[in-house]
Order: C-alpha cells, then sequence, then structure tokens
C-alpha cells in the first residue's frame, strides 16, 4: 500500500507520485502489497529530521527511512510484501532545485520520490560505480514514467 501524506503549505498532485510509485514498484518487481509512506513536509521539519538522522544543519530535499530492508526482485522472485519505509520529500527545497534545473516542480518531486525509492530498496550513490547504477536506474525509470504518462495523455 502506498500513502501519501502533505503536510506541506504547497499543493501537490499527489495521483502523480501514487502513479509514480505504484509504476517503479513494479518495474523494480517489488510486491504490490509492500507498505510506502511518501509525505512531504515543511522546511522547519525537514530541517529537524534532518538534523535528527543525519546531523546536518538546514533541510535537505528527500530523506530515506527504509524498514524491513527490501531489495528488488527478478520477475520469477518478486520481493515479497513487507515494510519498504517512509520517503519525505520538502516541496520548498524542491522548488528551488527545479527552478536551478530549469524544470516544474512535480518534474523534480518525481525525480526526488524515485531517488528516495531507491535508497528504501537499497541503493547508494556513496561509490562511484554504485553512483552509476543507481543514477542509471532512476534515469530509466523516470524516462519510463514521462513515456507512460505522454501515452495517457497526462
Amino acid at each position: 500500500m502506498i500513502e501519501i501524506n502533505n503536510e506541506s503549505a504547497i499543493a501537490i498532485d499527489e495521483t502523480v507520485l501514487l502513479r509514480l510509485t505504484e509504476r517503479n514498484l513494479g518495474q523494480l518487481n517489488v510486491s504490490a502489497d509492500a507498505d510506502v509512506a511518501i509525505v512531504l513536509v515543511d522546511e522547519g521539519a525537514m530541517e529537524a529530521l534532518h538534523v535528527q538522522w543525519m546531523d546536518e544543519p538546514g533541510p535537505t530535499d528527500v530523506l530515506s527511512f527504509p524498514m524491513d530492508e527490501l531489495r528488488p526482485g527478478t520477475i520469477d522472485r518478486p520481493t515479497p510484501p513487507g515494510l519498504l519505509g517512509d520517503i519525505v520529500l520538502c516541496p520548498q527545497v524542491a522548488e528551488t532545485q527545479a527552478a536551478a534545473a530549469k524544470h516544474t516542480l512535480m518534474d523534480e518531486l518525481i525525480l526526488l520520490t524515485t531517488h528516495g525509492l531507491l535508497h528504501l530498496l537499497g541503493f547508494d550513490h556513496a561509490e562511484p560505480e554504485d553512483e552509476k547504477e543507481m543514477f542509471g536506474l532512476q534515469r530509466e525509470l523516470i524516462a519510463g514514467f514521462a513515456a507512460d504518462e505522454r501515452s495517457h495523455g497526462r
């Protein structure tokens, strides 16, 4: 089950993030019964989480909190149901990044949600080889989602 809770002051189309996460889980062969929560928070709440969990000052764009340490499955052996974890997004930080990248807030939130989901599934970008793998998969997932959205007239 995918739960989305917008606690931020910025209105966003939650159905886009729901479709994105459903598609990404399917592409990564994760059970549709895996639980993931996406929470959108304001800068103050994000800064508090960033300090508490990463010991870094200021708000950040996305934080991921994996729970059951689930990993991507295969077509033959999908990931079993479980508690995937939480993705926390900060739309205010995302707005600034979207403007700098010259794309929409929703484009940035799609990127951040996909990035956060990959972290929940054990991907990391601390080492160059891991970064190449994670960011390549991230680009592939986002491009596939964009193509699906276009084919459905969204």
